[in-house]
């Protein structure tokens, strides 16, 4: 059935067309005009709201109960159906530092997956670890990383259906940046995360590929005054994107609002890096074999490491603009717009004719009404 969605705000990262009609056909946006032809077609009052580009969220392991290191398909549905209430249209499935057997299982899980209509779409994997820095571990257990090595890399991504689309390592580990390189020139995003890189090595890291910073400030090398440290290079590099977790556990308020002044939107990915147990109960859950105690100060284990969050979507766009006072056409950059260019999709993150029918119905307060995927009503708050 066509949707027309009636007299709404459109708002893209360039701009907005204020009070105007769209029309969703065959999962495309067809028509963006005033007065679009409605009989027989399915409407949606849009007056006083706004239409978004669906939320993207490149660092996601878990929600409702589910992981996608279960490697298991109803883990998979589970997951892309929870997350239409928060406004995400398509994410990244993201796994963590485990045994290679249990991560090789995640891959092929993914490489098989078909998602239904009424769910999220799983654009791809974000391999979080095991290239990573024993220094800089959090909830990863060190116990399994290793340095970068690109044949494994390689066996990975053809085990995955080539659906790898961001890793995140620490450069400084590898035993060559020409295997960082490799990876960014096959379409790979190489974010750097979980890593001690001195500011030095950062820099030249980004020479040899890496675009993208996975959770600013969590499990990087600090900023200091005489060493600016990983922290320092992801925020000074303008080829470097960074990852945020703005739920106000990971980072403090002010350290969002310095990192919107240093990067500004255009420098910015939202994601939430949410575990199993976001949109469940407070309690004990399981990351990668490790009891995670959730409370309402955040997910931590025994050793008060953070692990993961249990943040939504919709709350990071919320908080985003409290601390910035950031414009809509900014957040539609930050929640959507970056991702999809990092992932070279031209058909996500924006609305025009042409793309993609996944879109929000959004209110005055950033609040989701409706969830759009591919021209399909999936949520209905």
């Amino acid at each position: 059935m066509d949707l027309v969605i009636r007299n709404i705000t459109v708002v893209n990262a360039t701009g907005r067309d204020e009070h105007v009609d769209v029309l969703l056909q065959g999962g495309k946006i067809v028509q963006i005009a005033r007065g679009i032809e409605a009989e027989g077609r399915q409407q949606l009052d849009g007056t006083g709201k706004f239409l978004f580009p669906g939320y993207i969220d490149m660092h996601i392991h878990g929600s409702a109960q589910m992981d996608t290191m279960d490697a298991t398909d109803e883990s998979l549905h589970t997951m892309a159906q929870s997350l239409a209430k928060e406004g995400t249209t398509s994410f990244l499935a993201t796994t963590m530092t485990q045994s290679f057997d249990n991560i090789e299982q995640a891959l092929a899980n993914v490489a098989q997956f078909v998602p239904r209509a009424d769910e999220a779409e799983v654009l791809g994997v974000h391999l979080e670890g095991p290239f990573v820095s024993k220094k800089r571990a959090g909830a990863q257990p060190v116990e399994y990383m290793v340095p970068l090595n690109i044949d494994v890399f390689m066996k990975w991504q053809a085990l995955s259906g080539y659906k790898i689309k961001e890793v995140t390592l620490a450069p400084e580990e590898a035993q060559s940046l020409e295997d960082v390189r490799k990876i960014a020139q096959s379409g790979v995003v190489v974010s750097i995360g979980h890593s001690d890189a001195t500011f030095e090595q950062m820099v030249e890291a980004v020479q040899y590929g890496v675009t993208q910073g996975t959770h600013l400030y969590n499990q990087m090398r600090p900023f200091h005054h005489r060493d600016p440290g990983t922290v320092g290079g992801v925020l000074l590099q303008e080829a470097v994107k960074a990852e945020m977790i703005v739920d106000f556990i990971h980072m403090h308020k002010d350290a969002a609002q310095l990192a919107y002044r240093l990067k500004g939107a255009d420098g910015i990915i939202l994601i939430t890096d949410a575990m199993r147990a976001k949109g469940m109960p407070y309690g004990e859950y399981d990351l990668g074999g490790q009891v995670v105690h959730v409370t309402e100060h955040g997910a931590h284990l025994a050793n008060g490491a953070l692990a993961g969050s249990i943040l939504t979507m919709d709350q990071a766009v919320r908080n985003m603009q409290l601390v910035t006072n950031c414009s809509l056409e900014e957040l539609v950059k930050m929640s959507s717009y970056n991702a999809a260019e990092q992932l070279s999709l031209a058909n996500k993150g924006r609305i025009a004719q042409g793309a993609d029918a996944d879109v929000l119905v959004l209110d005055a307060q950033l609040v989701v009404h409706q969830t759009i995927k591919a021209g399909k009503i999936i949520y209905e708050a």
